[in-house]
């Protein structure tokens, strides 16, 4: 085995590439996952555990932070990241990293040319690979690289009423839950740390206290309150309020919160609006999604190439064809558009779409990369209300299905195409079969991105893939 890559966009392909071998995902418990922040990247890389010990396959870990190669052979594992030469044996605890020796407390295992080191084995191990600091949270499964961790004050005014002020250093945007009594943080994506004690009492009655916990690569920051509360937005994501939901704080330029829940299947058609301004229920089979827009340009594929133009583009001409075939489809956007992502899932769930396809465009590697979601730990339905990061999970056997048609498609007209599964927003909130598509050139000529021919030739087999499987995903919707 041999791949080489370079890290690219943080917020979208750096956790995507980290998670490229991962190829099944399954089971009702949480999947373990270790979250890594660096400068380059926030990404999450899923952990194996071999004789009741937690082990990260150091590939996927270092994929998104440089360029890396590996090769098995027989028992022998050589691991190259830039310059940096290790060599590992399987069921062996002695490795050589810069011509050194370490030792690992535990045996590295080759696993289908797939090398893994324990987790505890990176406090020692990282530094002599990366050249630099890092801080483990083996409890929490989180790893920082650098100076990356953003630490935060909390303090509660003596108003009336009252308001819990959060600064972060940097900007954050959690998820963010509420049920009687408590208000919870979630951040998955966002290096916060401790603000030095695992409990913050506050002198207030209406919010007496806040913990915060780490656990399975997320910080957890936990308000207790004795009325209902909410949370807003401010100072550019680097401020977040808690007041009583009876007075809410709105900031003029808040980002949005992710809200906690979203309905199910039972969500209406999208409306349209007619010539006399009522609503006209539309019936849509697709809902396409071209990634990033407006202020977002996404990758810069070439020096005039940008991804959001390609993405629109492939999603236009993906519309024309299943139109062409007599099926409806509906474009998240039609324009030079910033959506965030919680709209773009919202869109989707209120369309009552079959199917939500994703498109995003890359000049590495070649060929397609279809990415189903992976759902994150920890969520739990409401009655009739599904948790909003884990929305997908009914839905991902579907999911899997229409990847796998679209990728034999794909197959049928030569392209190289990988199946994958990455926690990639907004897969895990839409509530139908959803998956995306990454389109990469064939070579090494990134322009063929924006050829109408290569455009053509793979959202045919985007669409014909869909069509094959066209009736499974109609019946779901019924």
């Amino acid at each position: 085995m041999k791949r080489s890559y370079r890290s690219r966009s943080p917020r979208i392909l750096g956790r995507l590439i980290a998670l490229a071998s991962v190829l099944v995902f399954s089971g009702s418990s949480p999947q373990k996952q270790l979250s890594v922040y660096s400068k380059a990247a926030n990404y999450s890389v899923m952990v194996a555990e071999h004789n009741g010990m937690d082990y990260v396959g150091l590939l996927e870990l270092l994929e998104p932070l440089g360029t890396v190669n590996a090769r098995a052979n027989g028992e022998h594992w050589k691991f190259r990241y830039n310059e940096v030469e290790a060599e590992f044996v399987a069921g062996q605890t002695r490795t050589r990293v810069r011509g050194g020796e370490l030792n690992m407390p535990a045996n590295f295992v080759l696993e289908n040319g797939r090398g893994l080191v324990p987790i505890s084995s990176l406090i020692t191990l990282l530094p002599q690979i990366l050249g630099g600091s890092i801080t483990l949270n083996l409890s929490g499964r989180r790893l920082f690289v650098g100076d990356v961790a953003i630490h935060f004050t909390a303090a509660v005014g003596k108003g009336d009423p009252p308001k819990l002020v959060m600064n972060f250093g940097n900007p954050v945007n959690p998820m963010i839950a509420t049920e009687p009594g408590k208000l919870q943080l979630v951040f998955t994506h966002d290096a916060v740390v401790s603000p030095g004690s695992q409990t913050l009492t506050f002198d207030n009655k209406a919010i007496p206290s806040a913990t915060f916990e780490e656990s399975n690569g997320t910080a957890i920051l936990q308000v207790t309150t004795t009325v209902p509360a909410m949370a807003s937005f401010s100072n550019d994501g680097r401020t977040i309020t808690v007041t009583p939901a009876s007075t809410p704080v709105l900031p003029a330029h808040a980002p949005s919160p992710i809200p906690p829940f979203a309905p199910p299947t039972v969500a209406p058609p999208a409306a349209a609006s007619s010539a006399a301004g009522t609503p006209v229920r539309r019936h849509v089979f697709a809902v396409i999604d071209a990634a990033h827009g407006g202020d977002e340009r996404g990758a810069a594929l070439t020096g005039q190439l940008q991804e959001k133009d390609v993405t629109l583009a492939f999603a236009r001409r993906l519309r024309e064809l299943f139109g062409l075939r007599g099926i409806s489809a509906l474009l998240a956007r039609d324009g030079d558009l910033t959506l965030s992502l919680d709209q773009r899932a919202a869109m989707s769930n209120a369309s009552g779409a079959a199917i939500y396809i994703a498109v995003h465009a890359t000049s590495e590697g070649n060929g397609v990369r279809l990415y189903t979601a992976l759902m994150p730990s920890g969520g739990g339905n409401q009655g009739w209300f599904l948790d909003w990061e884990t929305a997908q999970s009914s839905f991902d056997g579907l999911s899997q299905i229409a990847a796998t048609s679209v990728a034999k498609g794909l197959e049928s007209k030569r392209v190289s195409v990988r199946t994958l599964i990455a926690p990639l927003r907004p897969l895990n909130n839409v509530v139908t079969a959803a998956f995306a598509i990454e389109i990469g050139p064939t070579g090494d000529d990134v322009s063929q991105l924006s050829s109408a021919e290569y455009q053509e030739k793979l959202a045919e087999a985007v669409v014909s893939g869909v069509e094959d499987v066209r009736d499974q995903l109609e019946a779901r919707r019924k």
